[in-house]
């Protein structure tokens, strides 16, 4: 099987997650919906290209492990939407002005958000396509190399601070194939340990302290909703030891 591995290394990384109030969190892992995002931004496809977004999201099989684990950051910010400035209808990507909507207090309020991300943290993902249609893992591993558009892990303030495809592998599936890839290691970073924080599909079984969680990362992408649950296996990994 043909696998590509990735590198995500960044100040600043978000995961996504259900939005409570004026909270946006970040998950542990990056889901199916984000990964598809990723690649489809690298490949130039667009949210009108719903088709091909959940094709590619259909197909889509990933493991993810922290070689550094990341320390939690939350971003506290408001805006005052009663300035004069702020009255004005807001132009828009659609080449049009808009007003917001609401009451009063949706309309001309002080906005509070906090926002979460996972700081100076450094992950490892294998991942494939199931089936020989187009886009190739090999043609994938090229428009992240050279992408129609620039790239961001989560949310667009999150750049990579390195090339994200590291490596392109034969293996028997992404979870040997994380195993196979050395661990990255950063000065300063905590104690090594034997064993990596790490999520892989649930059908290639569980092991040590793993245990099966259930992840709403699915993405109707036509609708832009939640579109469905699946199993996932969460825990420690061990690597292979270098021959």
């Amino acid at each position: 099987m043909e696998i590509l591995i990735l590198r995500f290394d960044a100040p600043l990384m978000s995961f996504g997650g259900v939005m409570v109030d004026q909270h946006g969190p970040t998950e542990r892992f990056p889901g199916l919906s984000l990964l598809t995002g990723l690649l489809g931004n690298a490949l130039g496809l667009r949210h009108a290209d719903a088709q091909a977004l959940e094709r590619l999201q259909d197909r889509l099989e990933y493991a993810a492990r922290w070689d550094v684990p990341p320390q939690p950051l939350v971003d506290y910010h408001t805006v005052d939407l009663n300035q004069m400035k702020m009255r004005e209808a807001g132009w828009t990507t659609r080449g049009r002005p808009e007003h917001r909507e609401g009451g009063p207090a949706a309309r001309f309020g002080t906005h509070q958000r906090y926002r979460h991300y996972w700081v100076n943290g450094v992950m490892t993902v294998a991942l494939t396509l199931e089936g020989e249609e187009a886009p190739t893992v090999a043609l994938l591993a090229q428009a992240l190399r050279y992408p129609a558009r620039p790239l961001f892990l989560g949310r667009k303030t999150c750049l990579p601070a390195m090339p994200i495809v590291l490596d392109q592998v034969e293996a028997q599936d992404v979870l040997s194939a994380l195993r196979m890839v050395p661990r990255e290691v950063r000065r300063g970073a905590p104690s090594l340990s034997p064993s990596l924080e790490a999520c892989w599909p649930a059908r290639l079984g569980l092991e040590g302290q793993a245990h099966e969680v259930t992840v709403y990362d699915r993405r109707d992408w036509r609708n832009q909703t939640v579109a469905g649950r699946r199993p996932e296996a969460q825990g420690l990994l061990t690597l292979e030891e270098p021959a």
